[in-house]
C-alpha cells in the first residue's frame, strides 16, 4: 500500500503533546555491506500509549502487515516500515518473530532499499515447504515473499528470515502495464498450484478497482488467469480458503480488501466467483489508511490450518513510534440466514499473559446503582461478560474504561437496546443475550461479540496513571441483567526474546551487571568494571565459543561455569595485549598477543573436568591449556570490562569454521565472525581474512557464498596485507582471477546471491587453474609469475559473504 500523508503522524504527536524523539528528516536507504541493519534505540516498551500485548515497531513508522508466515517453528510478522522517522517514507520491510503470536521480538530489517531492488511496498509471503521453487539451499524451508509496483518481484530467505535475496536480481516476474501493487499468494490444493491476487487499477481499459489473478506451479513463473473487478476492492487484497462452520470437508474461498470488506465464493483454478457480489465488513474500526483497522493480512502455513489475521492500526502514536498491529485473531466462517459470515476471535495464546482473575457474579445493575467492578483497578486487561438483554429494561448498557473518581472515562463501550447496536454498529444476540469481550491495552481497544461476528478495533490513548484505572458497568433508563463476567489482567508480552544475538542457548538471559542492548552486530555490553550477561542454561564439560568485538572496552569475553552473579570462569581478549583466563581472585593463565581496540576475535573454550583450553581466531592449537577445579559447572554468559563491546554467535556446539590447520587467522579489513555455518565476512571494499598457513604449489578449495552484495573469493600466495592472487565469484555474473592492478582472466557464468558454490584453485609454478562446481574442466587456465608463495585466506568485496570447508592439498 502507498501512503501519501507523510506528516500526519508527526502532527498527531504534536497535538497530543508528545515530544518526537526521531527527527522528521527523510528516511535513509541501506548499504549492502552492513545488511541487515538494526537501527533501533533501546526501549523497555513501557512508554505512554505503547501497547503491552499489541505489536508495535521498536522505533519508527509502521503500516501494512506484509508476508505473514509460520516458518521453521515460529511466526514471522513483516510490515511496511520507515525505521528512521515517525512518518511514511522510504519503505523497508520490518520484521518481528514470535513463538505463539503473543510474545513478539523485534528483528533486523528484512527488505531494505538499495540492498534489495524494486519498490518495496506491500506484499505477501509463503513457506515453500515442498521446494516447488527450487530455491532451498539448506535445511530450513524457504520463505518466499513478493513485492514491487506495476508488476511483481520475488525475494527469498533460506535462513529463516535473517537475510533475503532478490530472485533474478529483482527483475519483475510479472509485468503489469497499469498501476498495481500488493501481491498476495496462497496455495490452491485442489488444483495443485500457487495463486496470486494483485490489486490493479484496470478494468477493460478503464480505470477501476479489482485484482489480477495469476497461477504458478513454482512461485517463479506466473500465468495470468483472470481478473475480479469491484469498486470496493481497493489495495491490499487477501485470498484464502476456510472451512464453513469448522467442517474441513466444506470450504469456501474469501476475498478481502484493505478496508476489511470481503466476499465469499469459490475458486475454479482460474477465476474467483462470489456467492454474493455485495461485500460484508469484518471489523467496525475506522477502515481507511491510517485508521484503526486497515490492510489486514492472514498468515500462510499456520499450524493446524488455522487462519490467523493481523491488521494495521494507524492511530497509535508515541514518542518514538507510529502505528501498531491489531491483536492476532483467528478467523472462522459461520452459516447465518443471510449467508456465511466471517468471525474474528483473539488467539488462545493470549491467556499466557493473564493473571489476577476475578469473577463478577450474576446480578442486576440498576441505574445509579452499585458498580459490579468497584474496587478493580487495572491498566491492561480483558473482560468477558454476558448481559441478558431480553430481560433487561435498560435502554443503554455501558462499560466505562479507565474511569476516574469524577466519573469520566477514557473510553465507553455502549450497547443501545432500541437500536440493537454496540458502539454504534449492529450486533446480533444469542438467545436474547449479548456475549461481549473487551481487550484493553495502553493504546488499543478491541471489542468482540456475537461469537466473533462483531469485531471492532480502535486506538485509544488510555491514561495509565493509578487514578485513571477504574472500570465501571452501568445502566441507563432501567436495569441491566448481568449473567456474569470475568476480569483478567493482561501482563506485558515484551522482553522474552533476543533481537540480534545468535545463540543456541535460548531466549532466557539476564543482565546481571552492566548495561546490555541489542545492536546490529549482536548483544552490546557496557560496564564501568565487570559486566555480565548470563543465560539460564548451564553446563560443565563441553565447548563454548563466540565472537568478541571490542569498541571502547579494555576487555570482553566468554563466561562459563558461573553462578547467578557471574562468579565462574571468564576468558577474554584484553587490549593490554593478551588473552586471559581468570576467575574471581585469580588470573589462571594468559597468552600474550596484540589485541587492538575496535578489533573482532573468535574465542573457543573446551572444558574437560579441571582442564580448560582456549583457542583464538579459529586456530587449530590452544593458546591456553590450564587446569583449575574451583567450578565444576554453571551458567554460560558474556563479559565486558571497562567500556563497550559486542558479543555474537554464542554457541555450545562444535560447529564453526571447518578449515585446514593453521595457528590462527587475522583480518586485514572488514568484519569477520564465525557462526555455526562457517566464516562470515562483511566489507565495504576488499576485505581479507588471512591464515598464517603459507604455500607455493598446492590445491586450495572451499564453499563460497555471497549472501548479499558483490563478490567473495579464495585468496592465496598473499602477503600480510592480502596482496596476492584471488579467485573471485562475482554476482555480476563471472568467475575472476585477479591480483592487485590486473584482472588475469574471467569466465562468464551466473552467480546468485545466497547460493553456495564450490571453488577450487590449483597453483603449479606460474600456471593457475580455477574450477567451479564439479566440472572436470577448469573455467580459468592462465599463467602469471608475480607471486610465488604466500598466505591462504578468504576475500569479501562490497557485501556479506560466507566461506566454509576450506581445504589445502
Amino acid at each position: 500500500m502507498r501512503v501519501r500523508r507523510r506528516a500526519q503522524a508527526l502532527v498527531i504527536a504534536l497535538v497530543l503533546g508528545l515530544s518526537p524523539v526521531l527527527s522528521a528528516a527523510p528516511a535513509s536507504a541501506g548499504e549492502v555491506w552492513n545488511y541487515p541493519e538494526f537501527p533501533y534505540q533501546p526501549t523497555t516498551y513501557t512508554e505512554p500509549y505503547r501497547g503491552q500485548f499489541h505489536f508495535s515497531s521498536q522505533q519508527g513508522w509502521m503500516n501494512d502487515p506484509n508476508g505473514l508466515v509460520y516458518a521453521n517453528g515460529e511466526y514471522h510478522f513483516f510490515y511496511q516500515h520507515n525505521p528512521h522517522g515517525l512518518a511514511w517514507d522510504t519503505m523497508h520491510w520490518g520484521h518481528a518473530t514470535s513463538p505463539d503470536l503473543v510474545h513478539w521480538t523485534q528483528k533486523p530489517i528484512a527488505l531494505e532499499p538499495d540492498v534489495h531492488p524494486g519498490t518495496l511496498f506491500s506484499g505477501g509471503g509463503v513457506v515453500d515447504k515442498d521446494n516447488t521453487s527450487g530455491l532451498r539451499t539448506g535445511s530450513d524451508d524457504p520463505i518466499v515473499v513478493f513485492a514491487n509496483t506495476d508488476g511483481v518481484s520475488v525475494y527469498y530467505s533460506n535462513d529463516n528470515g535473517r537475510t533475503f535475496q532478490a530472485y533474478d536480481k529483482g527483475r519483475k516476474r510479472i509485468d503489469i502495464p497499469v498501476q498495481s501493487r500488493d501481491p498476495k499468494v496462497t496455495w490452491d490444493a485442489a488444483h495443485k498450484q500457487w495463486v496470486m491476487v494483485v490489486w490493479s487499477e484496470n478494468d477493460g481499459g478503464n480505470h477501476g478497482n479489482g485484482v489480477e489473478i495469476y497461477t504458478s506451479p513454482n512461485l517463479l513463473d506466473w500465468t495470468h488467469a483472470g481478473r475480479y473487478s469491484a469498486d470496493w476492492l481497493f489495495e491490499c487484497p487477501d485470498l484464502f480458503q476456510i472451512p464453513v462452520d469448522g467442517d474441513p470437508n466444506r470450504k469456501k474461498w474469501v476475498l478481502t480488501t484493505a478496508s476489511g470488506k470481503y466476499v465469499v465464493g469459490d475458486f475454479d483454478g482460474t477465476g474467483f466467483h462470489a456467492d454474493d457480489a455485495d461485500p460484508q465488513l469484518m471489523d467496525f474500526g475506522s477502515n481507511y489508511a491510517g485508521g484503526t483497522f486497515y490492510a489486514a493480512q492472514t498468515f500462510n502455513n499456520a499450524p493446524e490450518g488455522r487462519i490467523v489475521q493481523m491488521a494495521w492500526q494507524g492511530g497509535n502514536v508515541g514518542s518514538t513510534w507510529t502505528g501498531n498491529a491489531s491483536f492476532p485473531a483467528e478467523l472462522g466462517l459461520v452459516s447465518t440466514p443471510e449467508g456465511p459470515r466471517i468471525t474474528r476471535t483473539p488467539v488462545d495464546a493470549l491467556s499466557s499473559l493473564a493473571s489476577g482473575r476475578k469473577e463478577v457474579k450474576k446480578q442486576s445493575v440498576k441505574e445509579g446503582g452499585a458498580n459490579p467492578f468497584k474496587g478493580i483497578q487495572a491498566d491492561t486487561y480483558e473482560i468477558s461478560a454476558t448481559v441478558d438483554v431480553a430481560r433487561s429494561t435498560a435502554q443503554r448498557i455501558a462499560f466505562g474504561l479507565h474511569v476516574r473518581s469524577d466519573g469520566t472515562a477514557d473510553r465507553t463501550v455502549v450497547y443501545d437496546k432500541a437500536a440493537g447496536t454496540l458502539d454504534g454498529h449492529p450486533v446480533g444476540l444469542e438467545n436474547g443475550k449479548l456475549d461481549l469481550r473487551l481487550l484493553v491495552d495502553r493504546g488499543q481497544l478491541e471489542v468482540f461479540a456475537n461469537g466473533g461476528q462483531y469485531s471492532l478495533s480502535d486506538n485509544v490513548n488510555f491514561d495509565s496513571a493509578a487514578g485513571s484505572q477504574g472500570i465501571r458497568l452501568y445502566a441507563q433508563g432501567g436495569t441491566a441483567k448481568l449473567d456474569g463476567a470475568v476480569f483478567r489482567r493482561l501482563n506485558s508480552s515484551w522482553g522474552t526474546g533476543r533481537s540480534t544475538l545468535e545463540t543456541d542457548l535460548g531466549d532466557r538471559w539476564n543482565a546481571v551487571s552492566g548495561s546490555w542492548t541489542d545492536v546490529s552486530g549482536g548483544k552490546q555490553g557496557r560496564g564501568s568494571g565487570n559486566g555480565f550477561y548470563l543465560s539460564t542454561r548451564t553446563g560443565g564439560d563441553g565447548t563454548y565459543q563466540g565472537d568478541v568485538s571490542l569498541d571502547t572496552a579494555q576487555a570482553a569475553g566468554l563466561t562459563f561455569r558461573a553462578d547467578d552473579k557471574g562468579a565462574g570462569y571468564t576468558v577474554n581478549v584484553d587490549t593490554e595485549g593478551k588473552v586471559k583466563l581468570w576467575r574471581p581472585g585469580r588470573d589462571i593463565a594468559t597468552y600474550d598477543t596484540p589485541i587492538a581496540a575496535g578489533s573482532t576475535h573468535h574465542l573457543k573454550v573446551t572444558t574437560e573436568g579441571s582442564r580448560i583450553r582456549v583457542f583464538l581466531d579459529n586456530g587449530t592449537d590452544p593458546v591456553i591449556d590450564a587446569t583449575d577445579d574451583t567450578y565444576a559447572g554453571g551458567r554460560y554468559g558474556a563479559n565486558v570490562f571497562n567500556g563497550t563491546a559486542t558479543l555474537q554467535n554464542l554457541d555450545t556446539g562444535g560447529a564453526g569454521l571447518d578449515a585446514f590447520p593453521t595457528a590462527k587467522w587475522a583480518p586485514t579489513a572488514g568484519t569477520w565472525t564465525t557462526a555455526t555455518d562457517g566464516l562470515h565476512g562483511s566489507s565495504t571494499g576488499d576485505g581479507f581474512y588471512l591464515s598464517e598457513r603459507t604455500g607455493d604449489d598446492f590445491t586450495y578449495e572451499g564453499g563460497l557464498s555471497v549472501t548479499n552484495g558483490t563478490a567473495t573469493g579464495l585468496t592465496f600466495r598473499a602477503n600480510d596485507k592480502g596482496e596476492g592472487y584471488t579467485a573471485t565469484l562475482d554476482t555480476s555474473g563471472q568467475v575472476k582471477l585477479w591480483r592487485p592492478g590486473k584482472d588475469l582472466a574471467t569466465h562468464d557464468t551466473p552467480v546468485a546471491e545466497g547460493r553456495t558454490y564450490h571453488v577450487k584453485v590449483r597453483a603449479e609454478g606460474d600456471r593457475i587453474r580455477v574450477w567451479l562446481g564439479d566440472d572436470a574442466t577448469p573455467v580459468i587456465d592462465t599463467t602469471d609469475g608475480t607471486y610465488r608463495s604466500g598466505r591462504f585466506g578468504v576475500n569479501a568485496y562490497h557485501g556479506n559473504i560466507v566461506a566454509q570447508h576450506l581445504r589445502i592439498g
